[in-house]
């Protein structure tokens, strides 16, 4: 019954797909409604499938191709979750889209495209084999590429859209190269064939930590992870309501769930690495989105920052507390996302927060739901968030004491990031919701957004804060969500996690009430001037607003560096081969022309000479062949007289 039910969410958003990109310009209202009802239904089932499914995983698996490849679906706590936090999210969006979209030229397509993104990324969630997962990784990159693309007609999305695509294909070949590699070791794509073979030593050592890394690619693609996290801030082209679908829930945390669900399999060498490549994530994009002015542009690296402290939590082991704050990040990050829609929506799509201000009194609603869900964000106590983060920072400091050393750097560090998450949230509260207002025409045309773009944020608030996942507001241990995430295997220093747990929390709590409290300073008191201490440290400010030169470098290197080997190619092409080809053709022809030379000179002249040879000597023979007897005997008789004379005289 589950199974089936599950197999029903999968395919409702699918045949929302084809119906509205075939039919929907005849349908009413270009057909919305009928993709709204459809993921609420599959919202509906997956709550469904939550509260029933037992402690079993529940599969469903179909022979596909002869060499043992299948096909198969997988309901387990991971899978289960993740189909609830997916469909929640699409929900949500989709109604909220009625009115961000409100008369667009290609509205029926644009739920079009939402619907097949939100098939693509519930086959990844159910998938129970590596290849099929691959096959609907592949798909989220296409429909993530025409939705970030979706205005098309501007150079803006067509540049990111292709960026994104890109950018990801490179993650995707190791992701590929490591998924071939397991099937050549193990002979199974299937996880739990996978992983019994691992366990069975078919693959282990070196090999399986170039596998998990390999595998591990994908993840840096598509959860925009360094040095692959260039795409994500460009993707804030597309639509705002696909940039809280795309960046909070789904498509970038679908390299979390990736490093989740194949975690049995991670090394302690390669946990090392992602351990390493999601802190060195976090770090760099919260320094840079402490300078950013574009409202999309701050959660767009707020949301690689927060990625990165998953992809952290699952290198140092710390399963259950990484994933969790993959589950309470996609609320309070979709309901940023959409909150900073709702003020778009308001302020005639302008998203300069330096043109705001005061928008707390116009906008009530956009402003509590914004403001509850930079507090989870931040991890204030009483949210989501602070349950999550703070079980994070727990984690790194169990770490961190069990290896010593340079251990440590992963608590320092989140630490110092939990302190720039809470001051960039709350610059951009005090500049957009607080203080005078900039654009005074703007302002004054200002007003709180209809109830289907209000609605959402409401629920994502409410889903922001602690009660949705844990009884105790400071333990998130004592919640049914940690329960449920149960790791698959105890990572190493669990026994001290709790002992280690109200130290981490008072750390946490002290770093985002100093970053709040100076984001206060300089945006809300201003006992401080920004602009003053961003003249001074103007090297530093100006490498944090370029965003640390990634883009010049990459472009400067590795676009470049490939434009001019295309260039190169082409010359060696015009130059060496078609060199070659015409070099060929040059000398077959003069070579042609000296063997017709030859041919007509000497071989056609020798012919000729001895066809004159021969007609010389018939001409000389015709005259003595006079056809008559007498005179053949009178040569005869003349022939012997002179052979005669001839022996006789010898």
């Amino acid at each position: 019954m589950l199974i089936t039910l599950s197999l029903i969410i999968l395919f409702l958003p699918l045949v929302s797909f084809l119906v509205l990109i075939f039919w929907g310009k005849k349908l009413p209202r270009q057909g919305d409604w009928l993709a709204n009802g459809l993921l609420f239904i599959s919202l509906g089932l997956s709550f469904c499938i939550l509260f029933n499914k037992g402690a079993s995983p529940l599969a469903l698996r179909m022979a596909w191709i002869d060499w043992g490849i299948s096909l198969g679906i997988v309901l387990d706590n991971l899978s289960v979750i993740m189909l609830v936090v997916v469909c929640l999210i699409s929900a949500l969006t989709h109604l909220f889209s009625i009115k961000y979209m409100e008369g667009d030229v290609r509205y029926h397509r644009y739920f079009a495209y939402l619907g097949v993104f939100t098939f693509s990324m519930l086959g990844i969630v159910l998938s129970d084999n590596l290849l099929m997962m691959y096959i609907f990784w592949e798909l989220v990159g296409f429909s993530s590429y025409i939705l970030i693309g979706y205005w098309y007609e501007k150079p803006g999305p067509q540049y990111a859209s292709k960026k994104a695509f890109i950018v990801n294909r490179i993650g995707d070949i190791g992701f590929f190269s490591g998924i071939m590699m397991i099937y050549v070791f193990t002979g199974s794509f299937n996880f739990s064939d996978v992983f019994a073979a691992i366990e069975a030593g078919k693959l282990s050592g070196a090999w399986l930590t170039t596998t998990g890394i390999l595998v591990f690619c994908g993840a840096i693609g598509k959860s925009a992870q360094f040095p692959l996290h260039v795409w994500l801030p460009d993707a804030m082209e597309g639509p705002t309501p696909v940039s809280a679908l795309i960046h909070a829930a789904t498509m970038v945390a679908a390299g979390v769930y990736l490093v989740a669900r194949t975690f049995v399999m991670m090394t302690q060498d390669a946990l090392i690495v992602i351990a390493y490549v999601g802190l060195i994530s976090s770090f760099i994009a919260a320094t840079i989105a402490v300078t950013q002015n574009d409202i999309k542009k701050i959660l767009a690296y707020s949301t690689i920052s927060q990625l990165g402290l998953m992809i952290m939590a699952l290198g140092v082991g710390a399963y259950t507390p990484g994933f969790m704050h993959l589950v309470t990040h996609a609320s309070f990050k979709a309901c940023l996302f959409l909150g900073a829609g709702s003020v778009i929506i308001a302020l005639h799509h302008e998203q300069d927060i330096r043109k705001m201000g005061g928008l707390k009194n116009k906008m009530p609603i956009t402003y509590w739901t914004f403001l509850i869900a930079a507090l989870a964000l931040s991890g204030i106590p009483l949210t989501s968030g602070f349950l999550s983060k703070d079980a994070i920072i727990a984690a790194t400091l169990v770490y961190a004491n069990l290896t010593g050393g340079v251990g440590y750097i992963f608590p320092i560090i989140s630490l110092v990031i939990v302190g720039l998450t809470a001051f960039y949230m709350f610059r951009l509260i005090f500049i957009a919701f607080y203080g005078e207002p900039q654009d005074k025409k703007l302002y004054e045309n200002c007003k709180e957004s209809s109830w289907v773009v209000t609605v959402p944020l409401v629920v994502l608030a409410a889903f922001s804060l602690f009660f949705f996942y844990s009884f105790n507001p400071i333990d998130a241990g004592s919640g049914w969500l940690s329960k449920y995430l149960a790791p698959p295997v105890l990572p190493q220093g669990e026994e001290d996690f709790h002992s280690a747990h109200y130290i981490a929390m008072i750390l946490s709590m002290v770093c985002a009430g100093v970053g709040i409290l100076l984001a206060a300073a300089f945006y809300y008191w201003k006992k401080f001037s920004a602009e003053n201490l961003a003249e001074k440290i103007k090297p530093l400010y100006n490498f944090s607003l370029n965003k640390w030169y990634f883009d010049e470098l990459y472009n400067a290197t590795f676009v470049k560096g490939t434009l001019a080997l295309s260039l190169a190619m082409k010359w060696f092409d015009d130059k060496i081969i078609d060199g070659a080809v015409n070099g060929a053709a040059y000398i077959t022809k003069k070579s042609s022309v000296g063997s017709r030379r030859f041919d007509d000179g000497f071989i056609d002249g020798l012919v000729n000479f001895m066809g004159s040879t021969v007609m010389f000597f018939g001409l000389l023979f015709r005259k003595i062949q006079t056809g008559k007897i007498q005179n053949y005997l009178a040569y005869v008789v003349f022939g012997i007289i002179v052979f005669y004379f001839i022996f006789r005289a010898m």
